[in-house]
């Protein structure tokens, strides 16, 4: 009579390479398609439609120079900017001020009543629909704020996120879906992919300056006056702190990847992350990329923590499997 472990090791080639692609497989199927709590797709999505309210906003102080006939860059030569010339916008549609201001207005409430969770599908489609419109009629006003608030619209759009925390779930507008679900784990796991990819290439993308590999790349950052919006001029007298906080940075964004999966290093990751934003946000004046990229990274923390800290806020204790109802 063999062991289990010595009749593993005597079976065919075949077999136990099967066995290996059989755990793989099923790993893969536990990763995209285990039902998750959509809490913290919630969560991104009135933070997302608050944040892209705030750039609707500052588009309609002056649509015309945003997206009119005589705006900064001109219809006529979008296309010179754009990835391809055959992105599309709604303000390509039309060259009456009025229209460009509605259609701006459009998407502002949308914005609101994505935050808001009302009528949550059809606002997050409109909402997608009117930040696109804008990135590709106005690219040069497009830079990395944009860039993660467009990669947060998309999940958005596509999950349960109006499932809770929305007035779709308090008015009686939506009745199913609070529950774990497969497209909320798939929305979620799209995001932390994209956000592994977009610190780890940015990361290698800095090991192409020379300033990285110094230390003195925040120095740089911190001598701008057209960016710095806190004084920071004193870390001149410390180079060992700047050399520091520059290849701490570095390796923090190429490690991200690895360290933010792992429960032991995910908090130090995200801890790290958060550090960073809004360093960025307060000394540099990009606070809008900050909370941005903040808010990407809550797709790694998870229900329950959500859930515990809203129990708190609330100052009542919630079982789980009524949450959904309770903090709609």
């Amino acid at each position: 009579m063999t062991t289990p472990h010595t009749s593993v090791g005597k079976l065919p080639q075949g077999r136990a390479g099967e066995g290996w692609l059989a755990a793989w497989a099923t790993a893969w199927n536990m990763f995209w398609f285990t039902p998750a709590d959509p809490l913290p797709l919630a969560i991104i999505r009135i933070g997302a439609g608050g944040l892209l309210a705030w750039s609707s906003v500052v588009w309609l102080l002056d649509a015309d120079a945003f997206f009119g006939t005589s705006a900064w860059l001109p219809p006529e030569e979008t296309w010179r900017m754009n990835d391809q010339p055959w992105q599309w916008s709604w303000f390509f549609l039309t060259s009456s001020t009025t229209a460009i201001h509605l259609l701006a207005a459009i998407t502002l409430v949308a914005a609101l009543c994505l935050m808001l969770g009302l009528a949550t599908p059809v606002a997050a489609i409109f909402a997608l629909v009117g930040f696109l419109s804008a990135s590709n009629r106005a690219p040069l006003n497009v830079f990395g704020f944009d860039d993660i608030l467009g990669m947060l619209l998309i999940p958005v759009a596509l999950g349960p996120s109006g499932a809770v925390l929305s007035l779709d779930r308090r008015w009686g507008l939506r009745r199913d879906g609070t529950g774990p679900s497969v497209l909320a784990n798939i929305c979620l796991r799209l995001i932390q992919i994209h956000l592994c990819v977009v610190y780890f290439f940015s990361g290698a993308g800095k090991l192409l300056g020379a300033s990285w590999w110094e230390g003195t790349a925040l120095w740089g950052s911190v001598a701008n006056d057209r960016y710095r919006t806190l004084d920071l001029r004193w870390l001149a007298s410390h180079p060992l702190l700047t050399n520091a906080l520059t290849l701490g940075t570095l390796f923090w964004e190429l490690s991200y990847p690895a360290l933010v999966w792992p429960r032991l290093t995910r908090r130090l990751a995200l801890a790290m992350g958060v550090l960073v934003h809004l360093g960025i946000g307060v000394a540099m004046g990009m606070m809008e990329f900050g909370l941005t990229m903040i808010l990407a990274n809550l797709s790694f923390v998870p229900a329950p923590v959500f859930r515990s800290l809203l129990n708190w806020c609330f100052n009542r204790s919630v079982p789980p499997q009524d949450i959904s109802e309770n903090l709609a």
